[in-house]
């Protein structure tokens, strides 16, 4: 799980915490500026994550229950968010446009809400998102624990067509990161990959890309 512990670890900085004080009141809280060293970060961040997708049931926005069992078969994307979360509402164009462009290699984005009914109905008419949406709303942090995961939001899984989890990445979804990953999940789908070689190949790009980052966003400013 290597990669799992390296992704968890380069994203923790600056996404937020969301916890219940009360079990109708979500308060969202900011994590604090990583001051450790990486590698005590990593073993203190790395989460206890699940071979394989839970077969959890939420419902959707339809008031019917779903499985995530629905769509075995397929790789699949599985994105918590919530519509009060700025890095989550952030992702939304692109996971939108993921599901557009990697149409023809069958891949399915799910997106589970830790949030109400109300304003996930709202904000998903209104951004037009166009994948299944499922609501968290009571058990959305047992959705998460499920994945081995507290509740920081956002956070997106990797799976492949046999339900097996590549990876997980906390924190905002960039494009480069999602194309890197998506590319080694077709080749082990392909078993053009193994899925051990998979994940420490997304670990060592996903570093990568993070060390890059805010070099590139410093010359975008300039």
């Amino acid at each position: 799980m290597l990669a799992l512990a390296v992704l968890t670890a380069s994203a923790l900085c600056g996404y937020g915490y969301y916890r219940l004080s009360k079990p109708a009141h979500p308060t969202l809280y900011a994590a604090p500026p990583a001051a450790a060293p990486a590698a005590a970060t990593a073993a203190a961040a790395a989460p206890k994550i699940p071979e394989r997708v839970p077969d959890l049931t939420l419902p959707g926005l339809d008031g019917a229950p779903h499985k995530l069992s629905e769509w075995r078969g397929r790789p699949l994307l599985v994105n918590f968010w919530a519509t009060w979360c700025e890095p989550c509402r952030r992702e939304i164009p692109l996971l939108k446009s993921l599901r557009s462009e990697h149409a023809a290699k069958r891949l399915q984005i799910v997106g589970i809400a830790i949030d109400y009914r109300d304003p996930v109905r709202k904000y998903v008419i209104n951004s037009h998102m166009d994948y299944p949406i499922l609501l968290g709303e009571r058990g959305g942090f047992e959705a998460a624990e499920a994945f081995g995961m507290d509740t920081v939001l956002p956070f997106t899984v990797f799976a492949d067509a046999e339900g097996r989890i590549v990876t997980l990445k906390v924190g905002e979804l960039h494009r480069d990161e999602a194309e890197l990953i998506l590319d080694r999940i077709g080749q082990v789908d392909a078993g053009q990959l193994s899925l051990k070689a998979a994940r420490d190949q997304i670990g060592d790009g996903i570093a990568r890309l993070a060390a890059l980052r805010p070099a590139s966003a410093a010359d975008a400013e300039q």
